[in-house]
């Protein structure tokens, strides 16, 4: 197919313009005049910038932007986002997060499978049909956001203001397609009584923490519980227990560090509410049994419970929780088991946000058009997944999570040394160019 030729003419460029893209460190900062950091929306003005440059209408709004191609009335979207999590220990990281580099035909960076290398690869496939002379009798438009990896904020304006696509997708999980995704609730435990022991960990409610450095009373004897215990841990400023990062969505795949620092902790006697709350109902553990046994649908499976980060400290207690319910439980009724829980460790429930489930059914015609397409270029197998993980998808009907990761390759996001494959990038963007063709002509 021509559209096939011209996305391998645009490798060089799609590469240099994520590389531009990623070096930009746009993590979530506090701003007066913007609503999430000059860097953030550094990124976005630059995005809306090298969608101009390739022939695409373009709108900016402090809190999200979009480029858009094509005629008629109907609407389809390509929902992305420019905005990353934190780059976490720079020691961590062979190169640096925020200075892209290309070895072994990989692109090394905060953001680049997460999600600004599958979000201009599809820019490209969208590009590579204009050249080839495909008409556009729907319009399709990109839209970017600037809070996905926090509170959401940038869609709920857009969702206020702007024409909502009839369907559409977002390139920013696995392939072949998630048309699942559990609800997720992200929550605070506290207690304002205090605490005798200062000791702040973790940074995000997503991200299992891979470290977690103690350095107060008790600490011959915490090593001694560590060694019992056989965890891992370095001894130097403090004790700093070791784990193993992963995506909140799948704890499972990471171990946590500030699980195993409360358990050892709560073992030798330290006097702690949510020290105790966390060694004692989360444990090691990841699928909430001691709040919610026997959480779990065959549609998505079952619960997941990651504690993020805490923060203790002389005036409170902080514990900041992310779980992902399956799509046929009531968060009501989960929500209602924590608090039972919580009150018995004198811990207070408070949410923070949440993202309710998603659902597209297999019947409809944007899941048989991806799957066809998917099963085409690929020859693998297309049935839709389910997902713990909260991609855009869930923020408008009939829209569900497409690639770009391919089933078997590794998921490097929110891990140092985030890397995506170029190949896989170049084949993606070809399945992404084709997914469109077929949606704007059916």
């Amino acid at each position: 197919m021509d559209y096939f030729k011209k996305v391998e003419e645009y490798r060089e460029e799609m590469v240099n313009s994520i590389i531009k893209i990623v070096n930009i460190p746009s993590v979530y900062r506090d701003d007066e005049e913007l609503p999430f950091g000059k860097e953030i929306d550094r990124a976005l003005k630059e995005t809306l910038k090298l969608c101009e440059g390739l022939g695409f209408r373009t709108y900016y709004n402090k809190y999200y932007g979009f480029a858009e191609v094509g005629e008629g009335d109907e609407l389809i979207g390509i929902l992305g986002h420019l905005d990353v999590v934190p780059a976490g220990d720079l020691n961590s990281w062979k190169y640096p997060p925020f200075d892209a580099k290309v070895v072994d035909g990989k692109i090394y960076g905060r953001g680049t499978q997460d999600d600004k290398g599958p979000t201009i690869s599809a820019i490209y496939a969208v590009k590579s049909l204009l050249d080839s002379g495909v008409k556009f009798n729907k319009r399709v438009r990109f839209i970017f956001g600037l809070d996905e990896e926090n509170l959401w904020r940038d869609i709920k304006e857009y969702l206020k203001n702007e024409e909502v696509p009839s369907y559409g997708f977002t390139p920013d999980s696995t392939f072949p397609l998630i048309n699942a995704e559990k609800g997720l609730l992200q929550f605070i435990l506290r207690s304002r009584k205090g605490s005798s022991v200062n000791l702040k960990v973790g940074e995000a409610f997503n991200a299992v923490p891979d470290k977690a450095t103690y350095n107060g009373e008790k600490i011959e004897e915490l090593e001694k519980e560590l060694k019992k215990l056989g965890y891992d841990y370095t001894k130097h400023n403090g004790i700093t227990v070791l784990g193993r990062a992963a995506h909140a969505s799948k704890p499972e795949k990471g171990i946590n560090a500030i699980s195993r620092l409360c358990i050892a902790l709560n073992n030798i006697g330290i006097n702690s509410r949510a020290v105790k709350f966390i060694a004692e109902v989360i444990g090691e553990t990841y699928n909430g049994e001691n709040i919610f046994s026997g959480c779990e649908d065959e549609v998505s499976g079952k619960l997941t419970v990651n504690v993020g980060k805490i923060d203790l400290n002389s005036e409170e207690e902080k514990i900041c929780i992310d779980a992902r319910i399956p799509v046929t439980f009531d968060k009501d009724e989960f929500v209602k088991r924590v608090i039972d829980v919580a009150k018995k460790y004198e811990l207070e429930y408070e949410e923070y946000d949440y993202l309710k489930a998603i659902y597209v059914p297999e019947e409809h015609k944007l899941i048989k058009t991806l799957r066809r397409v998917f099963e085409e270029e690929t020859g693998l197998d297309s049935k839709p997944l389910s997902s713990g993980g909260a991609t855009y998808a869930r923020a408008m009907d009939n829209f569900v999570a497409f690639g770009a990761v391919f089933p078997g390759k590794p998921k490097t996001e929110h891990q140092a040394n985030e890397y995506v494959v170029i190949d896989d990038l170049i084949k993606a963007a070809k399945i992404y160019a084709k997914a469109v063709y077929e949606l704007i002509h059916n």
